[in-house]
């Protein structure tokens, strides 16, 4: 009989306040997905964390998976290592954070294509995993697996798997990554019920945020998307906001795939300064929602959690790295509202702005013709 295992790695975050928030965020969008994934047929269900006390209130049904120890973290290591503990056919795979807005059906769907045919694999994202499913987990032992899970796509694709991905949707794409998707998410209108309390006890003040949101109800504004933005994403939220959009797509690929290319923007930054980028920046559009980390460094070069969520949430003070404290202070100081994240700001991020932005206003959702067919 084919054994199905649902798993679920959650990092710890350092100590500082900014990192606080997303780790307590992420756990608690994790319970929400531990409770429905008990219900929909895996035979297992284990969390890979360093410290379990840090994750209360698991199903009882849960197994948890201390990692860590002597040797650095590497994804791939502790992977196998559970797969042939514990020997199953298939794998349910989500990095916690990611995967909480997916329905029971989408679950279930998930588990379903891991008991079917191998070798073969399901992505939210193919090109930056953070949530799949595999078909052929006992292959997945002559592999050599990544040290992070964001090019696990093309590893098994290398490896010979059919790799296939989900349609991009919110539920597909939203992964909380940084600060800002948690608010994000909770100016949005999905509920997620263990994020309630979560919620309530957050500082949910933001000072570019909300002005940036209004801009996208504006038909006469025009919003700058800038980062690893993908065409599909840009497209469906130009179907969804009043405004006109303009992008500057910098970086793809830049976690999953080493390349010898410095992107255009983080040049144009070095060579001309922070100040000289934002002011052209706001001549061109109203509000501007920015992916910095392709701006300011290479996937091995950038600073701490706390400088990087710090940056986010505009707390200069907090920022040790000199070079992400100045691009911050320009950002704040900007003559538009600018919005600061990683890559799921301009993935998932997105979706959910494009929804977040239309709450407590009168204009009408359909701003745009079907299409004549």
């Amino acid at each position: 009989m084919r054994r199905t295992l649902g798993l679920v790695f959650h990092a710890a975050l350092g100590p500082s306040d900014e990192e606080q928030l997303v780790e307590r965020g992420r756990w608690a969008a994790t319970l929400s997905l531990l409770e429905r994934l008990s219900a929909v047929g895996l035979d297992a269900l284990c969390v890979v964390t360093p410290d379990p006390a840090r994750c209360p209130g698991a199903p009882g049904e849960v197994e948890f998976v201390t990692s860590g120890g002597s040797e650095p973290f590497r994804f791939g290591h502790v992977f196998q290592d559970l797969i042939r503990r514990l020997g199953p056919d298939g794998v349910v795979y989500f990095g916690s954070g990611s995967g909480c807005l997916l329905p029971n059906d989408g679950l279930a769907q998930l588990v379903d294509f891991a008991h079917g045919p191998a070798p073969r694999a399901l992505f939210n994202n193919f090109y930056s995993c953070d949530f799949c499913a595999i078909a052929g987990a006992q292959d997945l032992l002559a592999v050599d697996l990544p040290e992070l899970d964001n090019p696990l796509g093309f590893v098994l694709a290398d490896a010979g798997y059919s790799c296939l991905a989900l349609p991009r949707s919110a539920a597909t794409q939203f992964d909380i990554d940084t600060p800002t998707d948690l608010l994000l998410l909770e100016r949005s209108d999905h509920g997620i019920p263990e994020l309630h309390e979560f919620f309530r006890a957050m500082d949910r003040r933001h000072p570019t945020l909300d002005r940036a949101l209004a801009v996208f109800t504006e038909r006469s504004a025009v919003a700058c998307l800038v980062g690893r933005l993908s065409p599909v994403t840009w497209s469906h939220v130009e179907t969804q906001v009043a405004c006109r959009t303009s992008a500057l797509v910098e970086g793809r690929g830049m976690r999953a795939g080493a390349g010898r290319h410095v992107p255009w923007l983080r040049q144009v930054v070095a060579d001309d300064g922070a100040e000289a980028f934002f002011d052209r920046l706001a001549r061109s559009c109203d509000a501007a929602w920015i992916d910095s980390r392709p701006l300011l460094g290479a996937a091995d070069d950038i600073p701490s959690p706390r400088a990087r969520f710090s940056s986010d949430l505009f707390r200069v003070d907090q920022i040790d790295d000199r070079h992400w404290r100045t691009f911050t202070e320009a950002a704040l100081r900007a003559k538009v509202p600018v919005v600061l994240g990683g890559h799921s700001l301009v993935s998932g991020g997105l979706y959910l702005a494009a929804e977040a932005c239309w709450k407590g206003r009168n204009l009408a959702r359909r701003l745009h013709p079907e299409p004549f067919v």
